[in-house]
């Protein structure tokens, strides 16, 4: 899958060039910790409390699908 690319706000491409030609550290690197965070701790009991709401039959219909997904895919390679 091709990559994307980030189309730059011409505001932060400006305090990006700013700060290299001062020396300083770039505003706009890295991640803000906190919302990695709340991402993590969603991301870790999502699957699990979705699995505890379907019905049993509901999951086997899912994974029948995503079964037959998969193997389409391998078909369409060959």
């Amino acid at each position: 899958m091709p990559k994307r690319s980030r189309r730059e706000d011409l505001n932060e491409m400006a305090a990006r060039i700013a700060a290299a030609a001062t020396g300083e550290d770039d505003p706009y690197d890295g991640k803000d910790p906190l919302a990695v965070e709340l991402g993590r701790r969603g991301g870790l009991k999502g699957g699990k409390a979705r699995a505890k709401k379907l019905s049993a039959e509901r999951r086997s219909e899912i994974a029948r699908e995503a079964a037959k997904a998969r193997w389409k895919a391998e078909r369409d390679k060959e």
